[in-house]
């Protein structure tokens, strides 16, 4: 029997994240279109998906948003076409009932397959273990999953992503803009009116992660435990363009602090690399070592250049204290490269999931979602006469 069947209407398949939403058809190796997750509602107002109220405000959302998704990109009859949502394990119950509410009721599609973003990443490799991070727009994740299965009690979630890195961002902006004296108010006023999608741009097309003896060095002088002649060269200044013939100066420090803020522990010591290293400790010992060695890494922030590498040799520096040493005994961390950029991993593994026979049965069908009006839990245990 055929793993996968050609279909005359493939699935669509959608991921929607906080920042940006990933849209397309199963079989397909990659999104036809990645909007912002936000839409502009009856009232004029742009609304973000995520920042809703209750769950009446959040169909409405998702109603205008769905339906600027299927009528001025995808353009297709929902009626015709099944739909499988890549969501995060720890998705909201209100929104998942909602987003089922409303493709069901509203749009009519005939199914909806849920399947978990940090799973359907290991499905782009064709392996059914490994230790998953996503390092999103607002938080970064870890989930080990063994065989196919998460180990929940590991999970590790922290608000190190790049909404993070922004904030950073504009402290820097504005300490430079400051250190350049009482010249400088228009410069002043720009930084403070710079937008989340100004902020953005700017970390994409000026910033990267800084090497880790560079990050040691800085940080040395910034806690004043080294003088500060002993800076590395900064690297090159930028003027990032605004508007007209306005122009932003971007320092060499600003550029290369900018991401810092991913690995600098704080008082709990908590960074990237020790989420990873906490999530292994809590998974089973037999397992650690085949999940040290399967580590899968996907998110928008993710592809910032440098950040593989600062993340490899933060995890062997971590591992060297005593704290992990004697409680991990590993050696050798390695890394998989999807066939994918890191920001759409999730969506890809939706589209093979929704390309297998098997899509129907693990599907929930609008007759039964309209009989029973609720979501089976993604966990739950189904007897193997009922049909979803």
């Amino acid at each position: 029997m055929p793993l996968y069947e050609a279909s005359v209407f493939p699935a669509v398949v959608l991921d929607i994240g906080t920042a940006y939403t990933k849209c397309g058809f199963a079989g397909e190796m990659g999104p036809r279109y990645i909007i912002a997750s936000q839409v502009k509602i009856r009232t004029g107002q742009v609304r973000k998906i995520w920042d809703f109220k209750n769950a009446d405000d959040l169909y409405e959302i998702l109603k205008e948003f769905l339906k600027h998704l299927y009528f001025r990109h995808i353009t297709i009859k929902s009626q015709d076409r099944r739909v499988v949502v890549c969501e995060s394990l720890l998705c909201p119950t209100v929104f998942r009932e909602t987003l089922a509410k409303v493709l069901f009721q509203y749009f009519e599609v005939p199914s909806v397959y849920f399947v978990p973003s940090h799973l359907s990443a290991l499905y782009t490799l064709g392996v059914s273990k490994g230790l998953v991070m996503d390092v999103g727009y607002k938080e970064a994740s870890v989930f080990p999953i063994y065989e196919g299965r998460p180990i929940l009690n590991a999970y590790q979630m922290l608000p190190l992503a790049g909404q993070a890195i922004h904030r950073n961002l504009k402290v820097l902006l504005q300490n430079s803009v400051n250190a350049a004296g009482n010249g400088e108010a228009t410069a002043k006023t720009s930084v403070e009116n710079l937008t989340e999608e100004i902020l953005e741009d700017i970390k994409v097309r000026c910033c990267f992660v800084t090497s880790m003896s560079r990050a040691k060095q800085i940080f040395a002088v910034h806690c004043g435990k080294a003088d500060s002649n002993k800076l590395p060269t900064p690297p090159v200044a930028l003027d990032y363009p605004l508007d007209g013939d306005r122009f932003l100066h971007i320092n060499g420090n600003t550029r290369e602090e900018a991401c810092e803020v991913l690995f600098e522990q704080d008082n709990e010591e908590m960074s990237l690399a020790t989420m990873i290293l906490d999530s292994l400790i809590k998974c089973p010992i037999d397992v650690r070592k085949d999940l040290a060695e399967n580590i899968v890494i996907m998110g928008g922030t993710s592809i910032l250049p440098g950040f593989y590498s600062r993340l490899q040799k933060e995890l062997y520096d971590q591992l060297n204290k005593t704290k992990y040493m004697d409680a991990l005994k590993l050696k050798v961390f390695k890394f998989h490269q999807p066939p994918s950029k890191e920001n759409y991993t999730a969506w890809l593994g939706g589209a093979i999931a929704g390309a297998m026979i098997t899509l129907p049965n693990r599907s929930v069908s609008r007759e039964t979602f309209l009989e029973n009006n609720s979501l089976p839990d993604w966990c739950k245990i189904q007897d193997k006469t009922e049909q979803y």
